[in-house]
């Protein structure tokens, strides 16, 4: 059994707030049901799971949002990598998101220890009532863009490594760089091999997180380190004492805004909900707008090619003096699909052109990075009694995230919620031979804003003809997950 999670962007705390407490212990709760479910076979009966392989398929450890960027103004994410001063940052900021997420780290970490307990086998399926034995549980790491420094090679990475290994409980061997694709991990390859998974984090495919070598620092870490982190110590140093309370909460959400370049929007829509006063608005527009212009100016900025349009696109995007009268959201949508060469918000596209994909060595592709989980049909390929189903999944996030609404989608209306995703891949007869399981929760999140200064005007109700068409009565079936043991129907195959 194969389970993938991504995009837990554990913080040292600095910058806002990280995983909520207890959610990983929870996570190993549904990990132990989900290995008895896997531990039911194609025969109908009950065979414990031999092995749990888990995959953290990046921006688990996040080293990029830390306020202790700013207390060290000549070492940045795109300085040399291999400079002392730079990993002696990073290995004391990963070191404080180890002990920030003490809890969340140990529940980890006991999977390397005490491996999962499920109860043993018995002539008619799980004894509950004897003590299960231990399953091993192996735990690999991918890097993302966020904890990127991990994959640098070299003995001082090496040590920043260690700590990771120890504190999370990770299956990895001492002085080999984390993988950034599965290729450079021998162990983790033949684990995706055995599942026929193929899995990176997906920043690959997104311009601003991905510059042709992840053992460098990228655009969105200049636009964390010298934007969004800079701006809260701003807001927090200039207007902490004139900004009401809700919107000084309301700030504290800035980290969960995806994409980052959609923060202005976003930040707009906070603004008229929190701030009543039209001039301290201004104020912090201008202080938003200052600090973009600083870090447009960034040489390392200026370096990335084609500059120019590039630099133009982000103040676009960014700056509210730059702003269209409509449709700003959508316009900045749009620019980041086009810096992408994709028609949509999905790396479903992106999916198509893995390697193994095309040879059909992987029946799934799994990405992170966008924090947006799906489930997206690729292809079906039949052929005598076989036929093979590839799908595109994205690993979602542990987050809370911030989308723009339906109705006026080019504004700055958001909804906040809190997400989990968890991908599970089955081999052999696991599972009674279903090949995966995912599972997304969300629980809705309602903004602690004390008060609301924007009134809109009411609606008019839509008429008959506006109204959606009911749905026809469906059969009420036996619900799809149950856990019964049963033999699997016969699948029609067809030649092609």
């Amino acid at each position: 059994m194969l389970v993938i999670v991504s995009d837990l962007h554990l913080t040292d705390g600095s910058s806002g707030p990280s995983l909520a407490t207890g959610a990983v212990a929870r996570f190993l709760g549904q990990l132990q049901s989900l290995a008895v479910a896997a531990s039911w076979r194609v025969d109908g009966t009950y065979r414990p799971i031999e092995r749990v392989d888990l995959v953290l398929l990046g921006d688990i450890v996040d080293l990029v949002h830390s306020a202790q960027w700013s207390a060290r103004a000549a070492v940045r994410p795109w300085s040399d990598p291999h400079s002392g001063e730079l990993l002696d940052l990073v290995t004391r900021i990963a070191q404080g998101v180890l002990t920030h997420n003490d809890e969340s780290c140990s529940a980890l970490r006991s999977l390397s220890t005490h491996g999962l307990a499920i109860p043993p086998e018995s002539r008619t399926g799980p004894d509950l009532t004897a003590q299960g034995a231990s399953i091993l549980v192996r735990t690999f790491y991918m890097v993302g863009n966020h904890d990127w420094f991990f994959h640098l090679p070299g003995a001082s990475a090496d040590a920043l490594r260690e700590k990771v290994i120890g504190g999370l409980g990770l299956a990895h061997r001492p002085g080999e760089p984390f993988p950034h694709d599965m290729q450079e991990n021998e162990d983790l390859l033949r684990t995706m091999r055995r599942h026929k998974v193929t899995a990176r984090h997906g920043d690959l495919y997104d311009p601003l997180s991905f510059d042709g070598d992840r053992d460098s620092g990228s655009v969105s870490d200049a636009l964390v380190v010298e934007l969004v982190n800079r701006f809260a110590a701003e807001m927090e140093s200039r207007l902490a004492d004139q900004l009401p309370a809700s919107a000084a909460l309301g700030l504290r959400e800035i980290d969960n805004v995806r994409p980052l370049v959609l923060i202005p929007v976003w930040l707009e829509g906070l603004l008229e909900r929190t701030c009543p006063l039209p001039a301290l608005r201004k104020k912090v527009k201008t202080i938003w707008d200052q600090l973009v212009d600083d870090f447009l100016a960034i040489d390392f900025l200026r370096q990335r090619g084609p500059a120019d349009q590039l630099i133009d696109g982000l103040a676009a995007a960014l700056k509210f003096s730059r702003r269209p009268s409509t449709g700003w959201a959508a316009a900045t949508a749009a620019w980041v699909r086009g810096l992408r060469g994709s028609d949509g918000e999905s790396y479903g596209r992106q999916a198509l052109a893995e390697q193994d994909f095309r040879n059909r060595r992987s029946k799934h592709v799994v990405y992170g990075h966008t924090h947006a989980a799906e489930s997206v049909p690729l292809d079906a390929s039949y052929a005598e009694t076989y036929v093979l189903n590839q799908v595109y999944f994205n690993a979602g996030t542990w987050r809370r995230v911030h989308r723009p609404t339906l109705l006026a989608s080019g504004q700055h209306e958001f909804v906040a919620e809190d997400v989990t995703t968890y991908l599970v891949f089955y081999q052999g007869d696991e599972r009674q031979g279903r090949p995966y399981e995912t599972w997304s929760g969300t629980l809705g999140h309602q903004p602690a804003e004390a008060t609301v200064h924007r009134i809109d005007p009411p609606r008019p109700a839509p008429s008959a003809a506006e109204e959606p068409m009911a749905s026809p009565t469906a059969r009420v079936r036996s619900p799809h997950f149950s856990l019964s043991p049963g033999r699997p129907g016969i699948v029609p195959t067809r030649r092609t």
